[in-house]
């Protein structure tokens, strides 16, 4: 098929699933279409700008870049026009009738059914020009690419039910012209005031000219009639660079909107001017929800780079740390050349102090909010960590710099608290540490559940004595670089000999070495009995009520680090866990004058430990014919 002729193409199949939820789902916010084609339209025309630096030819003299907004109410069709970038056959194709955006399966997968609920997923994914379906039954897009002939134009067409057709037009003018047909009962929309309200509503703060047919009222006629000049409808002045003092809440969060392609409210935003070795404009927002992105690490950052008001890149992750990806907004410094490039961006100067710099805002930001007085920030943090805190954890590993910042703005459930809420601070823990205790417990598993009910806090709850109970994928990497708070060591109930200080009295010391001693000679045949699966055995004092429990030697990987790391694939190191055994429990003094069967009930104690702490069994059939055993051994005496 020649390129010229009409082609129909069908959609990608999550498009017109998207299309028919987003009709369905966000009428009752339609008005979110011109906002999401003024938005592209303005990206259109910051990506020429950038491409003008090395070819200033693709202007094709005209270098004023500008947005029309037009309407016809014989037709009953909405025009919104742009003279950036534009798009070639391909680039339509792609572009239109695709999304090309990681977690597209996960999105659709949470869709619910429920409109309300699904309004939110969607407003979160971001849609952009497919909102325009929401008020068009049929929407046309002219197109030409800038540097392209007037020859290679693109003529985009669809009504949204399943396919669409490219054809070649001749277009003289580089850019984009989007024509909506409306859907019945949309006439509302054909009216200057109508479209003028909802561009000073959504889009006042776009940088470039936003231009609508001027209307004045006619005396002699006593009407308002249209003239034959364009008027700005917009402040067209880049909001980041205006005074804070002239800026409203609702055009920050119309801006967040913007630059993130979110339909939500920011949670909190910085803006500052830092003038002093390196002059630059930061305007940085925290998302109140997490995108679908949110644990892809390659994903780039939600930074747009400006330098002297020209758009140079969206994504420019050099700017930001990776912990901090969930972070949007602008930069536009004022020293960085204008041909600038990722490589240079990784390598500069300038950039690591703009990069210092804007950590430590975002981090300031967090601060505000966690150690707020006022209830409603305080909610706003607990938000945050519910949807960004694991990925904030990343940081302990990764900024060593700000650790302690990071570290005083984690969040953990606790025994203190019959929840699986992390609410608890490390702040919070010392605060409340019992007197004589010098060391923060902590007890890591897969699920909250089995935290709660870990057999290695048995003594700490006796003792009264809180634990922290860590159940994120990444608490067991945070804790290699988390060895201490505030002068008080971390500690894994799981690990190691248990060193409970001044929390044990002399007679307890003393006690636990006659108990230790009295022992001895039935830890030596379980040693041996347990040659294959223990590295040691030992009588335990952690333990109450449980018969044994498994821990790990204090240089080895833990059994919860093991299991993660086996789950994700990869090979964890083959390391013994020690068999800890209560001597006040009545299995382990039965065991003590047991001769028969004596290497099954100790396989049995280990078997039980293991599942206890959320192992799974290396060989469970011999578990289950053991218990059979010595059920039916019980059943008979």
């Amino acid at each position: 098929m020649a390129a010229s002729e009409k082609q129909t193409l069908g959609f990608q199949a999550e498009v017109k699933q998207l299309l028919h939820l987003m009709v369905h789902s966000l009428y009752s916010n339609k008005e979110i279409f011109l906002r999401e084609l003024i938005s592209n339209a303005s990206d259109a025309a910051d990506k020429l700008r950038y491409e003008t630096i090395a070819k200033p030819e693709l202007f094709e003299n005209d270098p004023e870049l500008k947005i029309g907004v037009a309407f016809n109410k014989e037709a009953r069709t909405i025009t919104v026009s742009d003279n950036g970038i534009g798009m070639s056959r391909d680039e339509a194709v792609e572009h239109l009738g695709t999304i090309a955006k990681s977690g597209t399966r996960e999105f659709f997968s949470q869709l619910t059914g429920d409109q309300q609920k699904d309004a939110a997923l969607i407003g979160q994914f971001g849609v952009g020009f497919y909102s325009a379906f929401i008020v068009a039954e049929k929407i046309t897009v002219n197109t030409r690419r800038a540097g392209a002939s007037a020859s290679e134009g693109v003529r985009w067409e669809s009504d949204g039910a399943g396919d669409f057709t490219v054809e070649s037009i001749d277009k003289p003018a580089r850019g984009t012209e989007i024509i909506l047909h409306l859907r019945e009962g949309e006439d509302e929309l054909l009216s200057n005031w109508k479209l003028k309200s909802i561009i000073r509503k959504y889009s006042d703060h776009i940088s470039l000219p936003i231009l609508m047919q001027k209307e004045e009222w006619d005396a002699e006629a006593k009407a308002m009639v249209m003239r034959d000049e364009s008027e700005t409808v917009n402040q067209a002045s880049a909001l980041w660079a205006r005074n804070k003092a002239d800026i409203t809440d609702e055009q920050y969060n119309e801006f967040y909107k913007h630059v993130s392609h979110d339909f939500a409210e920011p949670l909190a935003h910085t803006h500052n001017r830092v003038e002093g070795r390196s002059e630059y404009t930061q305007l940085l927002y925290i998302p109140s929800r997490a995108p679908f992105d949110l644990w892809d690490r390659n994903q780039r950052g939600g930074i747009k780079l400006y330098i002297k008001r020209v758009f140079i890149m969206d994504d420019a992750e050099q700017l930001m740390p990776v912990y901090l990806r969930f972070v949007k907004g602008v930069i536009d410094s004022n020293d960085l050349p204008l041909n600038v490039s990722r490589e240079i961006l990784q390598e500069s100067r300038d950039v690591k102090v703009i990069r210092e710099g804007s950590t430590r805002r975002v981090l300031g930001m967090l601060e505000e909010l966690a150690d707020a007085e006022e209830q409603e920030k305080k909610d706003k943090y607990a938000s945050f960590w519910k949807e960004f805190g694991q990925v904030l954890k990343e940081g302990i590993g990764e900024d060593h710099g700000n650790q302690e910042r990071i570290a005083k703005l984690l969040r953990f459930a606790s025994t203190h608290n019959d929840t699986d809420v992390q609410n608890v601070s490390l702040t919070d823990y010392v605060a409340r540490m019992k007197e004589g205790q010098d060391k923060i417990y902590f007890v890591t598993a897969e699920n909250y559940t089995a935290a709660k009910n870990s057999p290695h806090l048995e003594i700490f709850r006796k003792k009264g004595v809180e634990v922290l109970l860590l159940t994120d994928r990444v608490d067991e990497w945070m804790l290699s670089f988390l060895r201490e708070f505030d002068g008080k060591q971390l500690v894994s109930v799981a690990k190691g000999g248990l060193d409970l200080g001044k929390l044990e009295d002399e007679a307890e010391k003393k006690q636990h070495e006659e108990v230790e001693s009295d022992y001895k000679e039935l830890v030596g045949k379980m040693k041996t009995a347990l040659t294959d699966k223990a590295k040691d055995v030992r009588v335990s004092f952690r333990l109450t009520d449980s018969p044994a429990c498994l821990i790990a030697d204090e240089h080895d990987m833990s059994g919860n680090l093991q299991r993660l790391l086996k789950a994700a694939g990869q090979n964890a190191p083959d390391s013994k866990p020690i068999l800890e055994i209560n001597p006040n429990h009545p299995l382990v003094q039965r065991l003590k004058y047991q001769e028969a069967k004596f290497d099954d009930w100790s396989h049995l104690l280990f078997d039980q430990a293991l599942l206890a702490e959320g192992g799974g069994l290396a060989d469970p059939a011999s578990f289950v014919k053991r218990l059979n055993q010595m059920l039916l051994d019980g059943a008979s005496n």
